[in-house]
C-alpha cells in the first residue's frame, strides 16, 4: 500500500507526539517546577486537549481520506485502543509519584470521543483546520490565564500557530471558492477567515477574564498577513512570468 505524503507527514507527527505525551504524563511531581503545579489552569482542559489531538493523528495517520464510520469496525479499534491507553497511562502514573484520577481520564475520553465525532462530519483538510483551531483556542485561554507563565513562548505560539491556520485555510479553500491566488476574491477569503477567528479568540478569553496579551494579537496578525501576501505573491510573480513567456 502506498502512502500519501499527508498520510508520511501525520505519521511522523505521531511517532513524535504520542512517546512525548507518555513521557510528560509521567515525569514525577516532585521534578515539575512550582510555577508550573500553581498555574491557575484546570489540567483537565489540557488533558481534553491532548487526547483531541491524539485521536486526530491516530485516526487521521490510518484514514487520512475517510471520514468516521461508526458502523465500520475501523473507528472501534481506534477507540479501543486510546481508551486502554488512557487507562494505563492513568495506572502507571502511580508508580512515579503521581495521582490515578478518574477525573482526568474522563477528561481524555471526552476529548477522544469529541474528535471521533468531529471526524464523523470533517474530511482530511477541514479536520486538520478544525483541531488546529481547537488547539490555539484552548491554550490560548490556558497562556493568558497565566500571563507570567513563558511569556515569550506565548507570543511565539500565536505567531506559529496562526501561521499554520492561515496555511491550511488557504489549502482549504481550494474545495471551497472557486478562485485562486492571485485574484482578489482569493485575497479577501483568505484573510477573513483568520482575522475573523483570532477575533472571536481573543475576545472569548476578555469575555471568560483572561485577559488580552497585545503582543500576541500583534504577533497573530503578523502571521497571517506574512502567510497570506507570501502566497499571494508567489502566485502574482509566477502568473506574470507565465504571462511573459513566449
Amino acid at each position: 500500500m502506498t502512502l500519501l505524503r499527508r498520510q508520511k507527514l501525520i505519521i511522523i507527527l505521531l511517532v513524535f507526539y504520542w512517546p512525548a505525551i507518555f513521557i510528560l504524563t509521567h515525569i514525577p511531581m516532585v521534578s515539575i517546577p512550582m510555577w508550573v503545579i500553581q498555574t491557575n489552569t484546570n489540567d483537565k482542559i489540557l488533558h481534553y486537549l491532548v487526547y483531541l489531538i491524539l485521536v486526530f493523528l491516530l485516526w487521521l495517520a490510518i484514514n487520512p481520506n475517510e471520514k468516521v464510520n461508526w458502523g465500520r469496525t475501523g473507528v472501534w479499534w481506534v477507540l479501543l485502543v486510546v481508551v486502554w491507553y488512557g487507562v494505563f497511562d492513568e495506572w502507571l502514573q502511580s508508580y512515579v509519584g503521581r495521582s490515578c484520577d478518574i477525573a482526568d481520564f474522563l477528561a481524555d475520553l471526552a476529548g477522544t470521543l469529541t474528535g471521533l465525532i468531529l471526524l464523523s462530519f470533517f474530511s482530511f483538510w477541514s479536520a486538520s483546520l478544525v483541531l488546529t483551531g481547537a488547539a490555539i483556542f484552548i491554550l490560548t485561554n490556558f497562556m493568558q490565564a497565566n500571563p507570567d507563565l513563558l511569556p515569550t513562548a506565548n507570543v511565539v505560539f500565536h505567531l506559529v500557530g496562526y501561521a499554520f491556520f492561515s496555511l491550511l485555510w488557504t489549502r482549504y479553500m481550494c474545495q471551497l471558492l472557486p478562485a485562486k491566488a492571485p485574484q482578489l476574491k482569493w485575497l479577501i477569503g483568505a484573510s477573513a477567515i483568520p482575522i475573523v477567528f483570532l477575533l472571536s479568540v481573543e475576545t472569548f478569553s476578555v469575555v471568560a477574564g483572561n485577559g488580552l496579551e497585545p503582543l500576541c494579537v500583534i504577533a497573530s496578525v503578523a502571521a497571517i498577513t506574512a502567510v497570506i501576501s507570501t502566497i499571494y505573491m508567489i502566485a502574482l510573480f509566477g502568473q506574470n512570468f507565465a504571462e511573459k513567456m513566449p
